[in-house]
């Protein structure tokens, strides 16, 4: 471990490798960008070559320009083609070969990105390897679960007198935008089964963990054609905004916040034909019953509320204890909360880091005070402690409607606590939610357990028995309602929701047949000579 302490400054450690991003790919080039640049900063905090302490320099992207996106988006276009182009009309294997060269080039660069997904966003060094090879291995099962659907559709079905050969075709030209949270896995969520299914895409990396990015370009710009995908750097305001006025994009693929969703929706001008695949943000809670084990719901808990410190959508960010164990879990809860190791990200066995964004700690800060004169207590000792970039986790009780914690998804070490009496309680907090993600449930009684599942069912998309609310594994459903969610993404429903059922058909006579049969066994459309063995 460090030394570094809570209200203290670790300034011996340095970082060697700043970068200056000077290119970005556009049609298949790595073009050099000779406009303005915006400075990348940590917020882990350490000395300069003044002797100075501060944030720590990392770098420098291009702060691209509405002429850039729009040369991105012309370039996706060409290459889409109406459908026309090479990539969505190419043979699925060949598409395939392209991601999987991108995915062995990529794992070249696993120790550069793994260092800049802890300097950039304070991920500790298990989670950052963790999301790196994730991403890798997601890459790989969704070329396996494409091989799969390909295989599934290589053959002709016949009804009503009809011949029908009924495969998933492309949509056309996807903004991509990720998160700041999981650059690397969420947005690779997005945008690997995006291209796979034919699309293109324009790639606008998030505010924080965009240096990460930069090693990837030319292995971007090695494994796919001209076009297919185009990354560019900058604001929202000046690369998103001018993009979608156009009215050229397709399929709006964002994991971030609904008013931003919104926000780019409204600028559309064909929003009636906008295929929109959205992960955004959630307040999930955790109701733990009156005979819950208390050694595993803490421990639960814990990493449900406070992993990556707390800054993950599928995080618990309000927690329903019943009014019988309410004080014992209270107790129990805050002192866990205590013991956690606060460190520099690569500090082995660091569970809490450094927030990324600068303002963060101000606004836990708030949050604090707001519930703390509405009548809320810190129940933990360090609870809200500061340093120039952290904040440590304050667990808050008793907390109200009246508090902003209560509605705000404070994404962020605060933990909200509520004491309830009837299970309708949390029930109807959940029912008049603008949120509907995943909900975490701690109990044993199935009598109770039981219909509790038949509601909650209903109220959002994911019921975690005596466990943490969480993403994975990749291969199951990922999606909410109401305000968290539109599509949902996982191996094989992403490559549905940036596909559409597509076919061709034939009346069954026999001038119809013989084509048919000749155009099988050729090789004259990828459409339908399929791989059969792939």
């Amino acid at each position: 471990m460090s030394s570094i302490q809570l209200g203290k400054i670790d300034t011996s450690v340095k970082f060697n490798n700043q970068i200056d991003c000077k290119n970005y790919l556009v049609d298949g080039e790595l073009k050099n960008w000779e406009g303005n640049t915006s400075n990348v900063y940590s917020t882990i905090y350490t000395e300069n070559s003044k002797g100075e302490v501060g944030p720590t320099l990392l770098g420098s992207i291009p702060d691209m320009e509405t002429d850039a996106a729009i040369d991105a988006l012309n370039a996706a276009e060409k290459a889409f083609n109406r459908g026309q182009g090479a990539w969505p009309t190419m043979k699925v294997k060949d598409r395939l070969k392209c991601l999987e060269t991108f995915a062995g080039k990529m794992k070249e660069h696993r120790e550069q990105v793994v260092e800049l997904l802890m300097w950039e966003i304070g991920k500790n060094k298990a989670d950052s390897y963790k999301e790196f090879d994730r991403t890798v291995d997601y890459i790989y099962d969704t070329i396996e679960a494409y091989k799969k659907l390909d295989r599934k559709s290589a053959k002709f079905d016949k009804q009503a007198g009809i011949h029908a050969h009924i495969r998933r075709g492309p949509l056309g030209v996807v903004l991509c935008l990720g998160p700041y949270n999981y650059p690397l896995n969420e947005t690779f969520c997005l945008l690997i089964p995006a291209i796979i299914m034919g699309n293109t895409a324009i790639f606008k990396p998030a505010k924080h963990g965009v240096l990460l990015i930069t090693p990837l370009l030319k292995a971007f710009h090695e494994s796919f054609p001209p076009g297919v995908v185009n990354i560019v750097f900058g604001r929202g305001r000046k690369i998103a905004s001018p993009i979608m006025e156009t009215g050229k994009i397709d399929v709006l693929a964002l994991i971030g916040h609904s008013t931003s969703a919104v926000a780019l929706q409204d600028l559309h001008p064909n929003k009636n034909r906008l295929r929109l695949v959205l992960g955004l943000e959630a307040k999930n809670p955790g109701i733990i019953l009156p005979d819950a084990d208390l050694d595993l719901t803490i421990k639960e808990c814990i990493s449900g509320t406070l992993s990556y410190n707390g800054q993950r959508c599928t995080a618990l960010k309000m927690l329903f204890v019943h009014e019988s164990i309410v004080d014992e879990f209270n107790s129990r809860f805050a002192k866990a909360v205590d013991k956690l190791t606060y460190g520099l990200p690569w500090d082995d066995g660091a569970f809490l880091t450094p927030l990324p964004e600068p303002n963060k700690p101000a606004y836990i800060q708030e949050l604090i005070a707001d519930a703390k004169a509405k009548g809320a207590k810190v129940l933990n000792k360090k609870g809200g402690k500061l340093t120039h970039n952290y904040s440590y986790p304050a667990v808050l009780y008793p907390v109200t409607k009246e508090m902003n914690v209560y509605h705000e998804e404070q994404f962020g070490p605060v933990i909200p606590v509520m004491s309830y009496k009837d299970i309708n309680e949390p029930l109807d907090v959940m029912a008049a939610s603008e949120y509907g993600q995943q909900v975490s449930l701690f109990g044993r009684d199935i009598r109770k357990i039981g219909p509790l599942v038949d509601v909650l069912a209903n109220l959002v998309c994911r019921v975690n028995l005596n466990s943490a609310c969480q993403r994975g594994p990749d291969v199951y459903p990922f999606t909410g309602r109401k305000n968290s969610a539109v599509s949902t993404l996982s191996v094989f429903d992403a490559l549905r929701s940036f596909s559409i059922r597509t076919f061709i058909a034939a009346k069954d006579n026999s001038y119809n047949n013989e084509i048919l049969d000749a155009l099988m066994d050729s090789k004259e459309s990828n459409f339908v000579n399929t791989e059969y063995l792939l």
